[in-house]
């Protein structure tokens, strides 16, 4: 039910504003010191503090959350575990409970981050009682706000779909970081890292990839590695008739329509 994740990156590779940057080092601090928070927190919430985390990733796809999880693990020097939503989730009553209880006994035991990737399945907004189902989908709600309440370790879980999630999970949260689309400037950083050291794309070309392809970063990383498909493709460095067209690429994935000046004898594969 839940399987261990390796990412590669540092800080370096995390492009991301400089405010949501300081919230990520504040939780890794947070990680590092919540065994011995309580011995400088004062009387009047000494006694309450507990020494798990829970941090919430909101954000659209390819923003970063999932990099920034590995990044946090590899700074705690702790291993990362995904939770298998389908594998959790059942459809008989009292059974998606059961397996979220092994899940997190387990993780306790094993001293490991738990990694809630897309989790909104599970941090829905409780609805009126209208049904049997209803009153059931809330019970899991319920177990699950109380299990967070009494978890002892590091709970990392991320949403694309923020308006969803039910408040009570936003206030049992210790930190929400949002992870927004990436700024042209910041798109042209992304561009730098991925593309290989030894590419030949004009640097005026890729400005103005950056600045009219409001890409994420997921989807400058898809691109960066087509466009490097190509290059091996036709044996030789990479071009910007390459990345072009990997651009070009990842729009059609998304059914949209690239903003790239039309220029035939550049982008003709």
């Amino acid at each position: 039910m839940a399987q261990p994740v390796t990412v590669d990156g540092d800080w370096r590779h995390l492009v991301l504003p400089y405010h949501v940057v300081e919230e990520l080092r504040a939780l890794v601090a947070r990680c590092r010191h919540r065994e011995r928070l309580r011995e400088i927190a004062g009387a009047a919430i000494r006694n309450g503090l507990s020494t798990g985390v829970k941090a919430l990733f909101k954000g659209g796809s390819g923003t970063g959350k999932t990099l920034a999880a590995g990044i946090l693990a590899a700074e705690l020097g702790l291993p990362l575990y995904r939770v298998d939503l389908a594998a959790v989730v059942n459809k008989y009553i009292g059974e998606t409970e059961k397996n979220l209880e092994r899940v997190f006994c387990r993780a306790e035991e094993l001293d490991v981050i738990l990694f809630f990737d897309e989790g909104d399945a599970l941090l829905a907004k409780r609805t009126e009682v209208s049904s049997a189902h209803d009153r059931y989908a809330n019970l899991e709600t319920n177990y699950l706000l109380q299990r967070l309440e009494s978890y002892q370790g590091i709970v990392l879980i991320t949403t694309n779909l923020n308006e969803n999630i039910d408040r009570a999970f936003l206030r049992r949260m210790d930190l929400v970081v949002e992870f927004p689309r990436p700024e042209s400037e910041a798109r042209l950083a992304i561009w730098r890292l991925h593309l290989p050291e030894h590419h030949v794309v004009d640097a005026e070309f890729l400005r103005e990839a950056a600045q009219r392809c409001a890409l994420a970063g997921g989807q400058i990383r898809n691109a960066a590695l087509h466009a490097g498909l190509l290059a091996l493709e036709a044996d030789g460095a990479l071009t910007r008739r390459h990345l072009e067209a990997a651009i070009r690429r990842e729009y059609r994935k998304s059914g949209a329509v690239c903003p790239l000046r039309s220029s035939p004898a550049e982008a003709r594969p």
